[in-house]
């Protein structure tokens, strides 16, 4: 189906690594950083050259650009859905993408800093790639693949699709999102101008991995108050609110309820944050788990360990907040099986087995789902994401493709 498209994608994953579009949680713009722009005013560039219509990249920063429908039926409007930005996580400027063909196995050094290798013990998945080509950043930077490997794969879509009128299909609406990386993916999103009945996220793992569920997800900051004096004179007055803060971190446990201690389907608390001086201290935890419902006994379990912790601190006190951040979409995907159904019969008409998993994180599609875009997340290679490590497959990356164009025909055969 797709002979002659692994040079193409190879290139476009390529041009696009190379421009620097990390978020920045420190910002309170909309995108959080200017220079996401610069990846979505070329895509936009590109999608028009194509032919795609309706395209409009908007003062949020989200891309827009329509494969219009081929079909005689009335078929739900689909939407393919990747982030542009990168994680602030690494060092992200001065990319540079390099091609390791026909990959023969064994630790990758990588040249620009040759202490940074991917060992083959430390990632199994390189085990089934040997034999095919294998892109890493040089050493000094992440590769950016999470998810700009989503957006060339789109973007092959969109292509592929207008050079072939033959294949039906209905239409298909491209979602470029800023800011995912930093959690606001979708803040901003005017879903009413988006007009797509349902959505796939490219933003997974694996060959033939597929995400319907994700995390439960609530940010909680907890902020103590000390008692200020003058530490020459501070005998009985002083209440140091750093000593509160770290009694506090120091009662968490060292054995679970943390992202160090779980896999699997375990939740936990994770502290992220923590800033201030003796008299006030803030410190911002992630809370996660599968379950909905449990987010509720871990935050009681944290203000409890708080409220242990002031009982020593005679004079502090501490107040806390709780923010919802995202859902399982798993909540919101059973009520429409089609959408999960078809993805696998997509995967399994790639000629790829199914790794079914439950993602410990959210994608954009969590909080599309909940916004009224059904949303599961279809995999696209992209490996170690977040780190200097980083890697994807070439030809993981096709298959992805392979498999949305399945996708595509499925939802106006099944129409």
């Amino acid at each position: 189906m797709l002979t002659g498209h692994t040079s193409s994608l190879t290139d476009r994953f390529f041009r696009y690594t190379q421009i620097d579009t990390q978020s920045n949680p420190d910002s309170n713009t909309q995108p959080s950083t200017n220079k996401q722009l610069d990846l979505s005013r070329l895509l936009l560039e590109e999608l028009r050259s194509m032919g795609l219509t309706e395209t409009e990249l908007d003062e949020n920063g989200y891309v827009f650009a329509s494969i219009p429908s081929n079909s005689e039926k009335k078929v739900p409007v689909i939407c393919f859905c990747a982030h542009v930005d990168t994680s602030p996580d690494c060092k992200a400027n001065e990319v540079k993408p390099l091609l390791h063909k026909n990959y023969s196995g064994g630790d990758i050094i990588l040249p620009d800093d040759p202490e940074q290798i991917i060992r083959i013990n430390e990632h199994l998945y390189l085990l089934e790639k040997i034999g095919q080509d294998i892109i890493t950043a040089s050493g000094k930077t992440l590769l950016g693949a999470d998810d700009k490997a989503g957006v060339a794969i789109i973007m092959e879509l969109a292509g592929w699709f207008m050079q072939h009128p033959e294949i039906k299909h209905g239409k298909i609406r491209v979602l470029f999102t800023p800011d995912e990386e930093i959690g606001r993916g979708v803040n901003k999103l005017d879903m009413k101008k988006l007009g797509a009945d349902f959505g796939y996220t490219l933003d997974g793992p694996e060959l033939g991995s597929f995400e319907e569920e994700t995390f439960s997800a609530d940010g909680m900051h907890f902020i103590f108050y000390g008692v200020s004096a003058h530490p020459g004179h501070a005998k009985d007055k002083l209440v140091n609110a750093i000593k509160i803060a770290s009694a506090f971190i120091d009662e968490l446990p060292t054995d679970e309820f943390s992202p160090e201690t779980t896999e699997g389907r375990y939740g936990f608390v994770h502290p992220v944050r923590m800033e201030g001086n003796a008299e006030k201290m803030r410190i911002d935890f992630i809370v996660r788990d599968f379950n909905t419902a449990k987010l509720h006994a871990y935050e009681e379990y944290l203000k409890d360990k708080a409220e242990d912790v002031m009982r020593l601190f005679p004079g502090g006190r501490f107040e806390f907040e709780i923010k919802e951040q995202y859902r399982n979409m798993k909540e919101v995907l059973v009520k429409h099986p089609e959408v999960s159904e078809y993805a696998r019969e997509a995967i399994k008409r790639a000629g790829i087995e199914i790794r079914e998993s439950a993602a410990r994180g959210g994608t954009d599609g969590s909080r599309l789902s909940f916004m009224g875009l059904p949303c599961p997340n279809i995999f696209t290679g992209e490996m170690a994401f977040h780190s200097k490590h980083e890697y994807v497959c070439v030809q993981d990356m096709e298959k992805s493709l392979e498999t949305i164009i399945h996708l595509s025909r499925i939802w106006e055969e099944k129409a």
